[in-house]
């Protein structure tokens, strides 16, 4: 049960990320505020994410196309029109179904004296 809930807050934490680098590709808004502006309702309603999930699922987005402009300008990804470089250009960036996804204080909690975690998921928090 726990395994199942964990694996679906996962997908639809990815699947959510994956939307919205779609949504910056398309519109060349690559910058965290902006590119919230413009997907953050759709990506807490249509997943059912929390505010705080949604909100590192916009700015996971971001940094991935952060990571891939450095990479491109340190030459990581061949010289321009090359095919590994058209490759990493021409689509938008789509991220694993069980990709990592962060996590932050509001989303996961330890009690150290009680020996229990709290985990937000899709499903609801889940202490352990």
């Amino acid at each position: 049960m726990q395994a199942a809930t964990l694996e679906a807050t996962l997908r639809a934490c990815n699947q959510a990320a994956t939307w919205a680098s779609e949504v910056a590709f398309e519109h060349g808004e690559f910058k965290n505020f902006a590119l919230r502006k413009l997907t953050y309702a759709q990506v807490k309603s249509r997943w059912s994410l929390g505010a705080q999930a949604a909100q590192h699922v916009v700015k996971k987005a971001c940094d991935a196309y952060a990571t891939l402009r450095a990479n491109l300008k340190a030459g990581r990804l061949g010289r321009p029109g090359s095919a590994h470089h058209r490759r990493a250009t021409e689509n938008p960036v789509a991220f694993r179904p069980h990709g990592a996804q962060p996590f932050d204080d509001r989303m996961l909690s330890w009690q150290i004296t009680q020996r229990t975690v709290s985990v937000w998921t899709t499903g609801g928090r889940m202490r352990t």
